[in-house]
């Protein structure tokens, strides 16, 4: 029956599904700077960097080029914010979480802002920039304010006249070099509980993608951080951050990007000052379905999976391997899902896949996608680029994939996705895990005891059973092998950006 006067046949108030968030076209972009002491600087060079519209290949707007005098500033300040008796220092424990939840408001109240900057400078869909990358960031915040006057060492039976605890202290300038994939949302796991632990900052937003970071510097000001706790440098990473990676006042640092840049932060970091450094880098996920899985359940996720932000995704469900009793169906069921994919315009709420980032990127993917035709894999569907737009690219199926292939142990970074086939468990476990990276993993099955199997035998830092790019705040990320080291998020986040220190008392004498 029909709604009447605002009620439905149960005698529940009808609910109105809210109307979709709509992004600002035309927005102005009002912060370009260097932001330093909660202040807006120009570059000691006087060097400015474009920033580009990849949907449109426009240029945005023209960013200040922080180099390393603009590190040396960013860090003397963040020295300085860290120093015993400045304000940050005493700030409460309790009131460092109210900071946080405070700048959580502030991203609620500019999410349309937001996320149309977002939108703007990495061609992502406006509503999964809104929908998600906002979101993580705001519930990323609340998580950590909440634990921020929570943080507790131990105390330790030692001999009867000593009196032994640990303290957690924070670690002092952290450096936080963030990716283009994510800018806003990888900016925030890493302020997050940095913040929540007493640290300062110095960021270095990628080059591709500054202006979220830069907005955040002015919502920093705004809820009352003091001068020089948070200090945002844009700049590139050659410059700016390799001067950020071997700082001897930098005293950890926070990455996420290729396993290549990885690796050259970790050698510089260990020969400066052996700062600690927690590095996210690269995988080529393996996504497991076993023949008895929901097999609509299981196309629909490794869709997502691999095709989720243009497959700029460090998760990407980009090995995917099916039991050769379901393969043929889940080959079909794929293409039909890929060619339904809708590509286009980002700010229209029915586009599902925006372009690529950069040049550069578009150049790899198209290259990937032609050696795999010329190694033996049958394409599907896809495989061009979109040629009356700009850096878009059709959502790209193979099968009969082989281990051998590029497209089966390169990490693409693209809407390209491989389907493999196996026969049994043991001989998927191993193919899975033979690759120099361990990022995530998924597992499709109805059989619990195959699915505990499979999770304790892969090489993954995370993995999935029966779902896919499943991310919470309270939950560790990180990955194996060449994937990087350390975790980011939850509870585990919190040891990367606190020193453990022992204090031990000797009491005038013993006890009775």
């Amino acid at each position: 029956m029909a709604a009447l006067n605002g009620a439905v046949e149960n005698g529940q108030p009808e609910r109105k599904v809210p109307p979709l968030p709509r992004p600002l076209r035309g927005l102005e972009v009002k912060y370009t700077k260097i932001f330093i002491n909660n202040e807006w600087h120009e570059s000691t060079s006087g060097k400015k960097f474009p920033t580009y519209n990849p949907s449109t290949l426009e240029k945005i707007c023209d960013i200040e080029e922080g180099d390393k005098p603009d590190v040396d500033n960013a860090v003397e300040a963040a020295k300085a914010a860290f120093q015993r008796g400045s304000p940050w220092r005493q700030v409460d424990a309790l009131s460092r979480g109210r900071l946080l939840h405070k700048l959580a408001d502030l991203l609620e109240r500019d999410r349309v802002t937001l996320a149309t900057l977002e939108t703007m400078d990495t061609g992502k869909p406006f509503l999964q920039a809104y929908f998600i990358d906002l979101e993580g960031c705001i519930k990323t915040l609340r998580y950590y304010a909440g634990w921020a006057d929570k943080i507790q060492g131990r105390t330790i039976p030692v001999d009867d006249n000593f009196v032994c605890f640990t303290r957690h202290e924070p670690m002092g300038v952290c450096g936080a070099i963030t990716p283009w994939n994510f800018p806003l949302l990888m900016l925030v796991w890493k302020m997050a509980p940095a913040l929540c632990c007493g640290n300062t900052l110095v960021i270095k937003p990628a080059e591709q993608t500054p202006l979220t970071s830069l907005y955040i510097g002015s919502l920093i000001k705004e809820v009352g951080f003091p001068p020089g706790v948070v200090n945002i440098v844009p700049g590139y990473g050659p410059t700016a951050g390799a001067a950020i990676s071997t700082h001897h006042s930098i005293d950890k640092i926070a990455f996420t990007g290729s396993t290549k840049v990885g690796k050259l932060i970790k050698e510089a970091a260990s020969k400066s000052n052996l700062k600690r450094v927690t590095l996210e880098l690269g995988g080529k996920n393996p996504c497991i379905v076993c023949a008895d899985a929901d097999l609509d359940l299981a196309v629909e996720c490794a869709h997502q999976g691999v095709f989720f932000n243009q497959g700029q995704c460090c998760t990407a469900a980009s090995r995917v391997f099916v039991e050769e009793q379901i393969y043929p169906e889940f080959v079909k069921r794929s293409v039909e899902y890929a060619k339904k994919r809708l590509v286009g315009d980002p700010f229209d709420a029915r586009t599902e896949q925006g372009p690529q980032i950069d040049q550069n990127q578009f150049d790899k993917i198209l290259e990937l996608i032609e050696s795999g035709k010329k190694e033996g894999a049958k394409l599907e569907c896809g495989g061009l680029a979109i040629e009356d737009r700009g850096l878009f690219i059709k959502p790209t199926v193979f099968s009969e994939v082989t281990d051998n292939m590029r497209i089966a142990k390169e990490e693409i970074f693209g809407p390209v996705q491989p389907i493999m086939k196996f026969k049994s468990i043991e001989e998927v476990i191993r193919r899975a895990n033979s690759t120099e990276y361990g990022l995530t993993a998924a597992v499709f099955t109805k059989n619990l005891d195959r699915a505990l199997t499979l999770a304790s035998a892969l090489q993954s830092g995370t993995v999935w059973i029966n779902c896919y790019n499943a991310l919470y705040a309270q939950a560790p990320f990180g990955g194996f092998k060449m994937s990087g080291n350390g975790r980011e998020l939850g509870e585990y986040a919190l040891a990367e950006y606190t020193e453990v220190k022992t204090v031990t008392i000797k009491l005038s004498q013993k006890s009775p």
